[in-house]
């Protein structure tokens, strides 16, 4: 009679031999990296801007010889604005450099405007009326007919190309018949392009 099997049962037993027989649990995958979500654009229309602008005039002068003459303009304007959700209202000045003959021998050099407009809110797109008052500026070549007073009125629209900087486009009747000679009406019909930074 052998008791070699039974002197075995103990080790069998024991936490060693009962663990090796367990299986091994596998490591947890790790997570996969989340990707940054690049922020949405926003429009605002709030706040200040300043811009330039190139155009063309179209100038039709009631003198003792009426007369009509076009060129080119280039000018500079800023405004502030402010958005209100669906509708933009807002106001800015603006001046524009000619050279462009008015009959009766004088030049307008420039028109100088203040004004307001108000606007319909697309996201990215802005169309709008504006008004206000504008001043003709000249020179006297045969003539000195003076600077004049007056008033504008356009449409336009401006978008935008960044989150801070648009394009935009505008045409105005502009009306001047206050010069000292008070024979001279001019009637102004410009139209511009111009390139702004909203800050």
């Amino acid at each position: 009679m052998t008791f070699k099997p039974l002197i075995l049962v103990p080790f069998l037993a024991t936490p060693a031999f009962a663990g090796s027989l367990d299986t091994a649990q596998p490591e947890p995958a790790p997570a996969a990296p989340v990707a940054p979500v690049a922020a949405t654009p926003t429009y605002d229309w709030s706040g200040p801007s300043v811009g330039v602008q190139l155009g063309y005039g179209n100038l039709d002068a009631d003198d003792p010889i009426d007369s009509e003459d076009d060129g080119a303009l280039y000018g500079a304007r800023a405004f502030y604005d402010y958005d209100f959700g669906n509708w933009v209202a807002g106001g800015g000045v603006q001046y524009d450099g000619a050279d462009i003959e008015m009959g009766d021998g004088a030049t307008l050099n420039g028109i100088g405007k203040i004004g307001g407009r108000a606007g319909y809110d697309l996201g990215r797109t802005m169309v709008y009326g504006t008004g206000g008052y504008a001043h003709a500026f000249t020179d006297d070549d045969d003539i000195d007919p003076g600077d004049s007073g007056g008033y504008y009125v356009g449409i336009g629209a401006e978008h935008f190309v960044t989150e801070n900087v648009t394009v935009s486009g505008e045409v105005a009747y502009n009306k001047f018949d206050d010069f000292d000679d008070t024979d001279l009406e001019v009637d102004a019909t410009t139209t511009t392009v111009g390139l702004n930074y909203r800050f």
